[in-house]
């Protein structure tokens, strides 16, 4: 174990070991955040360059997306080799000094592995497709077509087509459940595994506090690749899809979610432990997605934590769907912690998605400082970037080209971080950016908003000083879920503290009863309510009401 390791381990030790419990995490993607060099691409000096921007937020960790050597078919999520860094992000070096700088910053950093499919262009599978028999031959997903030369069963592709494609050297198919170019690991081979421990160790040498562990559901597939049953209508969900792709017909049973993936996590788990490092894994499951949360995060030798697609859908949560999934998840991942985040690189902003007004950014923001679980925003998040318009022309993403023009692709939550609002490119290259920099963007600049103290941005350092000021909202339990009309309600409750949150989830006015006993207000800066005369609190639109009970020592040993 080298120094940085050591170090990094020791860090960990010193640290709450539960830190994660109350995280905010703030997710950065590479190509887009701070181009160092002016060749229009994000790098990881540019990185180090703004870090004390993510700093000033209070959040606890950064996740940053693939930096790997990749030939960027899908930008990075598209690994040639695991160990280094792609050129066009900068080298080794400027990754530990990016996560030294991280560290005195105190931010832990989370790094983004993608184990459930190579490149093409990975030397593993370059040796794989050459023959049948040799020393990699199995490392892949590989199987012989039907007689009549079909693939081998029905499963689909996310990106469109079929998951299987024919290669001439082996006279095979072989899987992939994204790109072509993107061919699935065999996580039914032992060797697969060790090397995918390895690469692990590799990164947890150089200092990384943990993971983000793309798409944890898709990494043991069917060993007799049995046909995946279809999907009844009323139960398909685009959450994971768009819903031009078929691939939401079908109940994705035997191509992800396999019960065999619980030892792989078991052994990563095993690795990560000696230095104190910590995960949370994409649950990418349009049916089952909470179901696998609970699995994955249950007890101490699986992931810390993982999250779904819930609060990532394209509907505007109200009351009632949130309170249906935090019962959901009461239920089903009762001993497990969920992550969740609004919007990431794959899916539309939500500011956009759902429409929201100045207030309701506000009020969602608030709520999510107040849920039961980590936190996750998204680079931009914290300046209400709506989500960015793109020609036909200026598209990058496959995914958007090939389902033009009803799906638009991800391009448009991908564009420059806008940092300042005086030039072309906000401040975030001096070249020519690899997507537009969105003219909307500009106003909404994080120098533009540090201008404005009732800006968005401040109020996305009010709400994370909020949650850390209390430990209730960190690692508190969730009593007392109701919904009543548009006012979703909630206690969260530790050792010596409750809080009362309580939230008009509308642009209308409404009303609402604090519980009973001795409430006081609190969260004035958050734009909270308070009881009024007639012992009533009367709430604005897109208003929340927080309030605290101080426990007595009998209530805090369990005598009442």
């Amino acid at each position: 174990m080298n120094e940085r390791a050591v170090t990094a381990m020791r860090r960990q030790q010193d640290d709450d070991g539960d830190w994660w419990r109350g995280a905010v995490i703030y997710q950065i993607y590479p190509r887009s955040f701070q181009d160092s060099n002016g060749d229009g691409i994000g790098d990881l000096p540019g990185i180090v360059s703004r870090l004390p921007h993510v700093a000033s937020l209070g959040v606890d960790a950064i996740w940053i997306s693939p930096f790997f050597t990749s030939p960027m078919k899908d930008f990075g999520y598209d690994v040639s080799d695991y160990c280094d860094v792609d050129p066009m992000f900068g080298n080794l070096a400027d990754f530990e000094a990016l996560v030294d700088s991280a560290h005195r910053l105190g931010l832990r950093v989370l790094i983004d592995l993608v184990l459930s499919h190579t490149s093409d262009q990975h030397p593993w599978f370059q040796e794989s497709r050459a023959s049948r028999d040799n020393a990699r031959a199995d490392w892949y997903v590989w199987a012989d077509p039907k007689p009549d030369g079909t693939p081998p069963n029905n499963w689909l592709s996310i990106f469109g087509g079929s998951a299987w494609q024919f290669d001439g050297r082996r006279l095979q198919y072989y899987l992939h459940n994204f790109l072509i170019a993107q061919p699935d690991l065999n996580f039914h081979e032992p060797q697969v595994q060790e090397a995918l421990l390895d690469v692990a160790r590799f990164w947890l040498e150089r200092g990384v506090d943990g993971f983000r562990l793309d798409t944890i559901n898709f990494y043991v597939h069917d060993r007799q690749l049995r046909d995946n049953p279809p999907l009844p209508e009323q139960k398909r969900n685009a959450s994971i899809a768009p819903a031009v792709n078929p691939y939401n017909w079908q109940d994705h049973l035997h191509d992800k979610n396999q019960p065999e993936n619980m030892d792989f996590l078991r052994r990563l788990r095993a690795v990560m432990d000696p230095y104190g490092a910590v995960a949370v894994g994409e649950v990418g499951d349009a049916q089952h997605g909470l179901e696998i949360l609970g699995q994955y995060t249950a007890g101490d030798d699986l992931m810390q934590m993982c999250y779904a697609f819930e609060l990532l859908s394209g509907s505007q949560p109200t009351a009632a769907s949130i309170r249906q999934v935090m019962d959901r998840v009461a239920e089903v991942a009762a001993d497990g912690w969920a992550c969740w985040a609004y919007s990431n690189h794959d899916v539309m902003r939500h500011v956009s998605r759902w429409d929201l007004a100045p207030g309701a950014m506000r009020l969602f923001t608030t709520l999510m400082m107040c849920l039961r679980g980590a936190a996750c925003i998204y680079q931009g998040e914290e300046l209400g970037l709506p989500e960015a318009e793109l020609a036909h022309e200026d598209l990058q993403d496959p995914y958007g080209i090939e389902f033009w023009p009803e799906f638009k692709g991800r391009d448009g939550c991908r564009t420059p971080m806008v940092w300042d609002s005086d030039s072309y490119c906000g401040g975030f290259t001096d070249g020519n950016p690899w997507l537009p920099v969105a003219r909307e963007h500009l106003p909404l600049s994080v120098a533009a908003q540090e201008e404005m103290p009732e800006s968005l941005l401040h109020h996305y350092r009010r709400a994370i000083a909020f949650r850390h000021h209390h430990k209730a909202l960190a690692t508190g339990e969730m009593l007392d879920l109701a919904a009543a009309g548009t006012v979703l309600r909630f206690i969260r409750r530790s050792a010596g503290e409750e809080l009362f949150c309580a939230f008009n989830i509308s642009a209308e006015p409404a009303r609402l009863t604090l519980p009973a006993g001795a409430w006081h207000p609190v969260g004035a800066e958050l734009n909270s309510a308070h009881e009024g005369a007639d012992g009533v609190v009367h709430l604005g639109p897109w208003q929340p009401c927080l309030a605290v009970r101080q426990q007595d020592a009998g209530e805090r040993d369990g005598e009442c």
